[in-house]
């Protein structure tokens, strides 16, 4: 029987050629899609969960409020890990990790810069489960000043992995590290990526203010981290209040398989996920999976009016209804196993480019493994996608079937009309959701920021020396035509990284009696001219006054609005300047003009500068002359090593460090567009289809119409009518989702673009059009045919 079925099944394909083809190719371009996007939402759900605790581990975050401010951290101070594990039994083990161990590694006449590098207790091991290749991970980070390598860190320094133990590596400064072990490169899902890990000294504190490391926990097997965070108020009582004074304050524990996803908290460690985007993808995938199975269903039954006759027969012989319906879905399901190979060919043959696209490492697997997945897409999607029109097949009544009576018995044209709709639907608001998402990359990308950030590049001094003399390599290099202007700082902007602190603030003459969270950056005094940063009053810092070293700041117009200042100039601010909470007090010396110092996602802070001490200028912006970055390049190089022969400099420009921030978005930009394309191409392979079958019925019509006279425009436009309305009818319907769906991704920027009405009219002519030309085809084809053809046919 089975065998009958496939003979049959072979020569019905073979026999409707077209037809078997777009349904083929529509449905293997849909399990492309599908696959490839599945890899993607399985791959950013996996974050962190190899780690053998990952449901017992948990990390330290902390939200607080008060008139005026607010914070919401991922770090947290030094003291908290130890307080919390001598005040809570529940938890088994903590970790600190500092990420700001990186610097010049030097072994031999080896160098090499790795920024990637984390400070963190001994116990980071004993909590996080890193596949350790040599050493003892118990005692690997015991000692002061040890080092344990990533593999390829490790061969890249000792040629191989296991000669690198007992080694030593010397940082900045002849800082030397042994090497005690050697593990596995990081897995990419996980959230921490580093490339090495220094030992923090197990005394390690600083101020409870101090906000500069993150604290995981390991909690007993028994226990719950949501019963041990409705205990901690009490720790907020206990230790937190009398430094941070009356404010609104909460900590939440964040599980380590939900950080990835679900945390977007101020000072992560890395650009996170989201699940609101792997929720979209998911949603887009099987939007175009069901978007070539509506094709399959409404290609499938318009066919079936020639196979009229053919079931009349098998019914008239004694055909049961059970034998139609299985030789009806071995077709379906046979073609949908055709689908997934054509399917694997494209995922196979895509991948690589998804895989830049997506900034992402997926494989599909091996033969076996994709043979058993096609062979699932087949049974499942075959039998769901062929069950309806098989069951409509094996309906018909054998002397109507043999007569061609069914034209009733084929189901409802309101169903199959609304299943091109919701196709429409689809695409029509995947067109608007990519046109919005190129509008707010464009936004971004364009946005004046508050400063001039063409031509403007970064480096970092390693060497302490040179920071003391870091004037005269200012002067050195301002001496060149090719430089326009050089200044010292305490960051780089752009990387999301700046840091903050507390401060107080005089307010109608009195000084505050409650500190302030905001922004504070160190800049000296060029700082302004060579950014292009707007002062608003005042005066910016000077050479010429001393005291402007530890007694004057500058405040941005944010800080100047949240005081309430009408005139800022001479302002006093209290400023912390040690742990001890021993306070200095400055006075506002100028106002300048907000600029971001972080990426659009986050709204401008009230931000403080202050002049840096020589050792915290270790970052030099510097402007070159433009159509001369190589030759400036090369001459910055060279005046360095001047001062210090053995560095190895490495450049950012500051518009690719806002640029970087936006990857995430921007990668989802581009798989959000191409995955619209391929709805776009489905939906049209299977309007080409029913227009096609369309041309095909009304034939003896078409016929009948050029032989009274009907132009071909006439004809073309009759034809084509029945389409456009269902395309109209889904751009209206899909305008109210697509607004939503990026009503809610917008939310992601603090800067965004508005929502405007003529994106979605766009969208909805570009459907339109694509529809149009789609059908046009075949309805021109139709009324060019020789109508005496035309009357012949049957």
């Amino acid at each position: 029987m089975l065998r009958n079925y496939l003979k049959i099944t072979v020569r019905t394909l073979w026999k409707n050629k077209l037809f078997s083809g777009l349904n083929i190719v529509g449905l293997g371009i849909g399990m492309a899609a599908v696959w490839l996007m599945v890899l993607y939402v399985s791959d950013e759900l996996s974050y962190d969960r190899f780690h053998t605790n990952a449901n017992r581990i948990v990390r330290v975050t902390h939200f607080a409020e008060w008139p005026g401010g607010n914070l919401k951290l991922a770090s947290t101070s030094a003291p908290y890990a130890s307080a919390l594990q001598n005040d809570y039994p529940e938890i088994e083990k903590t970790v600190r990790i500092v990420p700001e161990g990186g610097g010049t590694l030097t072994v031999k006449n080896k160098k090499i810069d790795v920024g990637d590098i984390y400070f963190t207790d001994k116990t980071i091991f004993d909590v996080f489960t890193f596949p350790f290749l040599y050493g003892d991970p118990v005692t690997a980070l015991a000692k002061p000043q040890s080092i344990v390598l990533t593999k390829s860190i490790a061969e890249t320094l000792f040629g191989e992995a296991r000669k690198a133990i007992g080694q030593v590596v010397e940082f900045d400064n002849h800082f030397p590290n042994t090497v005690t072990g050697v593990m596995d490169d990081v897995p990419a899902n996980s959230h921490l990526q580093f490339r090495a890990l220094r030992s923090l000294p197990s005394n390690y504190t600083n101020g409870w203010q101090s906000f500069e490391l993150y604290t995981y926990l390991l909690l007993t097997k028994e226990s719950d981290y949501k019963a041990l965070e409705a205990k901690l108020p009490g720790f907020y009582q206990k230790y937190v209040k009398k430094e941070m004074g009356e404010i609104n304050y909460r900590m939440e524990l964040q599980p380590l398989t939900s950080i990835h996803l679900h945390s977007h908290l101020d000072y992560e460690l890395g650009p996170n996920g989201n699940m609101a985007t792997v929720s979209i993808f998911g949603l887009v995938a099987a939007l175009i999976l069901l978007i070539a199975c509506i094709n399959y269903v409404n290609l499938y039954t318009a066919r079936s009016l020639k196979r009229t006759c053919e079931v009349g027969v098998r019914k008239a012989i004694g055909s049961h209804r059970l034998q139609l319906v299985g030789q009806f879905l071995t077709e379906s399901v046979l073609m949908t196993f055709m689908a997934g190979l054509v399917g694997v060919a494209l995922a196979t043959m895509t991948l690589p480019y998804f895989n830049q696209m997506a900034d992402k490492t997926l494989s599909i697997g091996g033969t076996g493994q994709r043979l058993f997945i096609v062979t699932l897409f087949a049974l499942v999607i075959g039998a769901l996608s062929g069950l309806y029109p098989a069951w409509l097949l094996s309906t018909f009544r054998p002397v109507a079937a043999l007569k061609g009576l069914v034209g009733s018995q084929l189901g409802s044209v309101t169903f199959k009309q609304s299943m091109v709709v919701f196709q429409f639907v689809a695409t029509v608001a995947l067109i608007a959701c990519s046109g919005i998402v190129y509008r707010q990359m464009e936004f971004v990308r364009h946005k004046d920021l508050g400063f001039n950030k063409e031509q403007v590049l970064t480096f970092h001094i390693d060497n302490e020396d040179v920071r003391l003399r870091v004037e005269a390599l200012k002067e050195r290099l301002g001496q060149s035509p090719l430089i326009e202007s050089v200044a010292t700082a305490s960051n780089p902007i752009g990387n999301n990284n700046i840091g903050g602190g507390s401060m107080f603030f005089e307010q109608n003459g009195v000084m505050g009696s409650s500190a302030q969270v905001v922004q504070r950056f160190l800049v000296d005094s060029d700082y302004l001219k060579t950014l292009e940063i707007k002062l608003v009053s005042g005066r910016s810092f000077s050479k010429s006054f001393k005291s402007d070293l530890t007694n004057a700041v500058l405040v941005n117009e944010t800080l100047v609005k949240k005081m309430g200042w009408k005139d800022p100039i001479g302002k006093r601010i209290r400023y912390y300047i040690d742990n001890e909470k021993h306070t200095a007090e400055a006075r506002v010396v100028g106002a300048i003009a907000d600029f971001h110092t972080y990426s659009l996602q986050h709204k401008i802070e009230p931000l403080v500068l202050q002049m840096p001490a020589p050792a915290d200028r270790d970052n030099v912006y510097v402007r070159i002359q433009p159509a001369k970055t190589t030759d400036a390049l090369a001459f910055i190089k060279s005046v360095y090593q001047t001062f210090d022969p053995t560095a190895t400099l490495d450049f950012h420009f500051l518009d690719e460090n806002f640029s970087k921030q936006y990857k995430a978005e921007q990668k989802q930009g581009e798989v959000l567009l191409t995955f619209t394309m391929l709805a776009v191409l489905i939906a049209c392979l299977g309007l080409f289809g029913l227009a096609a079958f369309a041309a095909e019925q009304r034939t003896k019509e078409i016929g009948v119409r050029k032989v009274l006279g009907a132009s071909v425009s006439s004809i073309v436009v009759m034809l084509s009518r029945d389409f456009l309305k269902l395309v109209l009818i889904a751009v209206v319907l899909a305008t109210p989702v697509a607004w939503f769906a990026m009503h809610r991704w917008l939310q992601n920027f603090a800067y965004k673009v508005n929502i405007e009405w003529w994106v979605f009219a766009v969208a909805g002519v570009l459907a339109i059009g694509i529809a149009l030309l789609t059908v046009s085809f075949q309805s021109v084809k139709a009324a060019l045919m020789n109508p005496v053809k035309s009357l012949r046919s049957e």
